[in-house]
């Protein structure tokens, strides 16, 4: 499989690139873009403020361009939180896309989203400040009216970026079994 894993607010981090050392052992083909171009970040608010400053739209921009040379292949758009949300807005116009691996987010959804039976496999945190309740049902229902094939798995008690070990967010047992359950949906592509 052809991934394109996008790294979080905090950038493209040491845990980003175990994630995709992974994946490749698994037997795909990944690629991370560094939409901070460099820069990383030891708090969200940090890298939040970077993302303002860089703005929606460039980000948006950076993600399709390095995305673009690999998308005839085929892509399963992936992420972590922030990378989650773009993944979800590159795999909803890329109508070759054949997979969407959600890491910790999520993202609205275009009124006007259409995807023929796309597989999404979300994991996030029980509970999530980021990702309420509310907010996944409704981002559920709105996936399934676009034509998604949906499953959202929740980790109790795990902190919202729980699969990186170098934040106070990680969860061991809670990342093991994200990644077990993740390489069994990449391998049913």
């Amino acid at each position: 499989m052809n991934i394109m894993l996008f790294h979080s607010t905090y950038g493209l981090r040491p845990a980003v690139r175990a994630a995709a050392d992974r994946l490749r052992a698994a037997g795909h083909e990944v690629w991370t873009p560094d939409l901070f171009e460099g820069r990383t970040f030891e708090t969200v608010e940090e890298g939040m403020a970077f993302n303002d400053g860089i703005g929606k739209d460039e980000l948006l921009r950076r993600a399709v361009l390095a995305a673009a040379p690999y998308s005839d292949r085929g892509l399963v758009y992936g992420g972590f939180s922030l990378g989650a949300s773009i993944a979800q807005t590159l795999a909803l116009g890329d109508e070759k896309a054949r997979g969407l691996l959600l890491l910790h987010g999520t993202s609205d959804i275009a009124a006007s989203a259409s995807v023929d039976e796309l597989p999404v496999q979300l994991h996030v945190a029980e509970p999530d400040a980021f990702e309420t309740d509310d907010w996944l049902s409704s981002w559920y229902l709105q996936m399934r009216r676009a034509g998604a094939d949906v499953e959202i798995y929740r980790y109790a008690g795990a902190g919202h970026l729980y699969t990186d070990p170098d934040l106070p967010d990680y969860d061991a047992e809670a990342a093991e079994a994200t990644w077990k359950v993740a390489l069994g949906f990449l391998d049913s592509l």
